[in-house]
């Protein structure tokens, strides 16, 4: 398996002596091409630090970690690099085009192409209409949009994004979401900091989530989410005190048809279904739980600064 961004025990300490402040203790994490990674944690986590020491904005104290098969910190694996940074802030007196070019030649972008790039990336990011127009003019949403095409000028294979939704209202955080999928499908890998869980919800392939400068979870939305034997089973009204009976101890809780039960194994559910079938209940449905990813977050981490998990 290809991985596009590994680190191993990375740590990052501010000062020195008994006085220093630990900001990552020992992170391990391995980011998989051509996927799609959210990162979670609330304030002062280490999420910033974090991606500061992958893009060698900030150097690591202890530990070591891979970009696309090069050292943290290489020249090379940067010119393969998006970012987009929280609280981007380009020239007022530019237009959106003239940011693109400018961070175009910073990125090595050919002229030949340059201009097929921004052309492209206005175009992806739904921007090509205001391409001419002063950024000083521009809204919050906009701003989002133009930060991400810069992000995306130099056809990068590794995107990390902080806060790419933040200030954008829903339409736009779903076409940015449209976006990113976008990316996905055509192999990049999408590295995503973000404070509003559902929207990494709804797009990672896998998340982490960080407190205290350390991984406490790591692992598919849909395993974290699930909770395990639990299902949601809705049957005919009618039905309802044959199901309770059926069901024993497993049940937890029956409202309007819809009932909530636990079992031990796949095979004492499977038991529970054989009884209901033959007392003649009709199954409409019968859905493994799910919790929100938000839910998981307020488990593991508590309420604190829930949604500005920065």
């Amino acid at each position: 398996m290809e991985f596009a961004l590994t680190t191993d025990s990375l740590a990052k300490r501010f000062g020195s002596g008994p006085t220093s402040v630990p900001a990552l203790q020992g992170v391990n994490i391995s980011v998989r091409r051509g996927e799609i990674y959210g990162l979670l944690g609330p304030n002062g986590a280490g999420k910033t630090t974090f991606i500061k020491c992958l893009l060698g904005i900030v150097y690591p104290t202890g530990g070591s970690g891979h970009i696309l098969g090069l050292p943290l910190g290489s020249i090379r694996a940067k010119e393969k690099i998006g970012y987009l940074p929280e609280n981007h802030r380009y020239p007022l007196h530019l237009t959106g085009e003239q940011v693109l070019r400018y961070f175009g030649k910073l990125s090595g972008v050919d002229s030949g192409i340059l201009k097929k790039r921004i052309d492209e990336t206005l175009g992806l990011v739904g921007m090509s209409e205001w391409r001419n127009m002063k950024v000083r003019k521009y809204s919050k949403g906009m701003m989002q949009r133009l930060g991400l095409a810069q992000a995306l000028i130099n056809d990068p294979d590794l995107i990390i994004l902080d806060e790419p939704t933040d200030g954008v209202d829903p339409v736009g955080r779903k076409e940015i979401r449209d976006v990113l999928t976008h990316l996905k499908d055509q192999g990049k890998t999408v590295f995503l900091n973000s404070h509003l869980l559902s929207e990494v919800e709804r797009i990672s392939d896998r998340v982490a989530i960080m407190r205290q400068g350390e991984i406490i979870t790591e692992g598919s939305v849909e395993a974290l989410t699930s909770k395990k034997n639990q299902y949601e089973i809705r049957v005919d009204s009618a039905s309802i005190v044959q199901t309770k009976a059926a069901l024993g101890d497993a049940l937890h809780s029956e409202s309007d048809g819809l009932i909530q039960a636990e079992f031990m194994s796949t095979e004492e559910l499977n038991t529970a279904i054989d009884k209901m079938r033959s007392q003649g209940v009709l199954i409409e449905s019968l859905i493994p739980k799910r919790s929100s990813l938000e839910d998981l977050f307020i488990e593991l981490i508590g309420t604190p600064d829930l949604h500005r998990a920065n």
